[in-house]
């Protein structure tokens, strides 16, 4: 939790950072470019050195190397399979037999390249937070008191000062103000509405959305009080309905929740589909905003004096704060 804040910016400027040092790195540029001027092998320089972890079951894996001699994190996911691309898929495939047992066969089925894209998330120059964030650790349970937030875990938000500089750029309009998809401009009640790195807008079955208070001064969960449900329920209606005009996706169909701890301070809400099981939505961590709602309705301070709990990686420094406390 704690070495990810600046992850959204750090993605959003590696494409540019990548192009910059792989060109600089190579003097025959030629090699960079293809016909419609796309990179074409800004990766064909790194040099992998391990392997920090990976997901069969998220087609995930996440990989420590040098590129352009820099340390280097590169997260390679393959993306969903589209509806609207099934026919080509299965006409113009090629299969390789596997297995065959009564009325069951198994196949290696190679699609044409374009249909077999796999996303590629470039950290360069990673540092040392980098290289711990990805790597395969243990993770623990963490109850957090009401004095156990003021006397470890915000004097720990405060000391590290995580920057929410990018959040800023989107509210300012200094960066992605073509990517917002809806936006309520009042300074109390407002927020912006755009789509979640994590989705590629290519199909509708791992959308994801975020939501960004335009106000400043609120870092998580534990700052809302009853004061704050008419900012809640305008995000909760307002996105609800933003979401349903541009993708047809009514609320029944949506999960929409905050979390604790959140990977960066500054209010924001997850949409996703109901269906999708993006990171982070299970219950130890996801708060649902209907819930948190309803919640300052019946006790305006509920956030504030309730037992949180929230997982912990093991090299979290968070958690170090915890064990030094003696609360683990």
């Amino acid at each position: 939790m704690a070495d990810v804040s600046a992850k959204r910016q750090q993605d959003l400027e590696a494409t540019n950072e990548l192009s910059q040092r792989t060109k600089k790195a190579k003097s025959d540029s030629e090699n960079d470019r293809g016909e419609n001027g796309n990179e074409t092998n800004a990766l064909s320089g790194f040099q992998s050195t391990a392997v920090l972890s990976d997901s069969a079951r998220e087609k995930t894996i996440y990989v420590h190397g040098k590129l352009a001699d820099q340390n280097a994190v590169i997260i390679l996911e393959k993306t969903p399979i589209r509806e609207d691309a099934l026919a080509e898929i299965f006409t113009a495939s090629t299969l390789k037999l596997q297995m065959r047992n009564d009325i069951y066969s198994t196949y290696s089925l190679h699609a044409p390249p374009h249909l077999n894209e796999i996303k590629a998330t470039v950290m360069c120059p990673a540092t040392e937070k980098h290289v711990k964030k990805y790597q395969r650790k243990e993770s623990f349970l963490v109850e957090e008191t009401a004095e156990d937030y003021k006397s470890i875990t915000l004097p720990y938000i405060q000391k590290q000062s995580f920057s929410v500089q990018w959040v800023y750029n989107i509210l300012d309009k200094k960066a992605e103000s073509e990517r917002i998809l809806f936006e309520d401009p009042h300074p109390k009640l407002g927020f912006v509405l755009l789509p979640d790195f994590k989705w590629d807008q290519k199909q509708m079955d791992d959308l994801y959305l975020m939501a960004i208070t335009h106000q400043r001064d609120i870092k998580s969960l534990r700052d809302l009080t009853s004061q704050h449900l008419p900012l809640l329920e305008n995000i909760l209606q307002k996105g609800q309905e933003a979401i349903l005009k541009h993708y047809s996706l009514p609320a029944s169909k949506m999960r929409i929740y905050l979390h604790y701890q959140p990977s960066y301070y500054h209010l924001h809400v997850h949409f996703t589909k109901l269906d999708f099981e993006a990171p982070g939505c299970r219950v130890e961590r996801a708060h649902l905003l209907a819930d948190v709602i309803q919640n300052l309705q019946s006790d305006p301070n509920y956030y504030k004096t309730r037992n949180l709990f929230f997982p912990l990686r093991a090299d979290d420094g968070l958690l170090s704060q915890f064990k030094e406390a003696g609360r683990l």
